[in-house]
């Protein structure tokens, strides 16, 4: 469903336009109707992959496709929803509203727009807040409102940078049921992440990336077999690493 091939990015940095790399030919693979877990420190590469695989950045090498289709391409995104780890929407529009702008921006019918508008608002527990503007929400009911706007064209593939960011306990056992729900669905779940207990939790593989390089990927029942933990897993991965880079 999503395959990433030899991509590599740069960018820019300070006024000596000193060149970082934010990521090193990446090559990744994610299958139909899994939780594929995005595993990295701060600043490891994860939303700057994120951001290729949305079409926001390009990469300066490599090709990625989302169920055969470059990213580049306009019908694409038609089959992908989207969560990014910071959402920001115009603060005077309602829930309401933004889903309905996010329908009709997907193509969507407005009864079928009014029906999924309906069963997502429940689904993420603001449907007595609907018609209360953005601006008054905590940053909390923002992540929710936003994880409903991702869902609201029914994608096959959803791409999550940090979702349980702001959440409370109630708000990140309310994600995850989400995601494991979109699993069984048949959907398939990108979900990146630098919270071990998350991933552990939800995902089927999971992907560990530091200071832009894919350092190891595989199952969850492989990697945490006999004594081994993901936390140490990840640890050494870092420490082969030398550590993440800031990007």
């Amino acid at each position: 469903m999503i395959k990433i091939e030899g991509i590599s990015k740069e960018f820019k940095e300070g006024i000596g336009s000193r060149k970082v790399k934010a990521l090193e030919h990446l090559t990744l693979e994610i299958h139909k109707g899994e939780v594929f877990g995005f595993l990295g420190p701060n600043g490891a590469g994860k939303s700057t992959a994120i951001k290729i695989l949305i079409n926001l950045i390009s990469p300066d090498i490599g090709y990625a496709s989302i169920m055969g289709k470059d990213v580049s391409a306009k019908d694409t995104r038609r089959h992908v929803g989207y969560l990014p780890e910071n959402p920001y929407f115009y603060d005077y529009l309602t829930a309401e509203e933004l889903l309905w702008f996010g329908g009709r921006a997907s193509g969507l019918s407005p009864s079928v727009i009014k029906e999924r508008t309906n069963e997502l608002l429940n689904r993420v527990n603001l449907q007595a807040a609907r018609k209360r503007q953005l601006r008054t929400y905590s940053k909390g009911m923002v992540q929710r409102a936003g994880i409903a706007l991702a869902l609201i064209h029914d994608p096959d593939v959803v791409i999550l940078d940090e979702p349980m960011s702001g959440l409370d306990p109630i708000g990140r056992k309310m994600v995850g049921d989400i995601m494991m729900e979109l699993k069984a669905q048949g959907k398939t779940v990108f979900f990146s992440s630098h919270i071990l207990t998350d991933i552990e939790r939800f995902c089927n593989r999971v992907g560990i990336i530091v200071g832009g390089k894919l350092r190891l990927v595989d199952r969850l029942d492989n990697l945490l077999s006999g004594t081994a933990t993901l936390e140490n897993i990840f640890l050494k991965e870092v420490e082969k690493a030398g550590g993440g880079i800031e990007i």
